[in-house]
């Protein structure tokens, strides 16, 4: 069978806290490991979507606007949804298994990716990420 949840896949979520929120898989272990034996993923996901802006909007309205709230977590793969869709954002040297061990080290790692995703957003590039859902 052909291994489709692959690093840099954009993928939805469906059960948890973060159900019905986008996220890119940036390691897979479809094997499992010792503590987690069924197929799972580390990934990072936008928990809180950037607002619309328009064009009177001064500048530092514009800035608020364009936050994105990022989120790092373990995920099985049967609560996952993949789409067609890749996001080509290097998160592996940011966001890796150590980072997950201790809440600061976890902090300190979402907020490099939340940086890389607002670079992202504001490049103009993989806008359906960007987007919710549904609104």
């Amino acid at each position: 069978m052909v291994k489709f949840l692959k690093p840099n896949k954009a993928v939805i979520l469906l059960q948890g806290r973060f159900a019905g929120r986008k996220a890119v898989i940036i390691r897979n272990f479809d094997d499992g490991t010792r503590d987690r034996s069924y197929g799972h993923c580390l990934v990072a996901g936008v928990s809180k979507y950037p607002k619309k802006v328009i064009r009177k909007d001064s500048a530092k309205k514009t800035a608020k606007k364009s936050r994105v709230k990022v989120f790092v977590r373990m995920v099985n793969y049967q609560h996952i949804m993949p789409t067609r869709y890749t996001l080509d954002v290097d998160l592996k040297d940011v966001v890796t298994l150590d980072a997950l061990q201790s809440k600061d080290k976890k902090v300190t790692a979402a907020k490099e990716a939340k940086a890389r995703f607002e670079e992202r957003f504001k490049t103009g590039k993989n806008r359906w990420f960007f987007s919710k859902l549904r609104f």
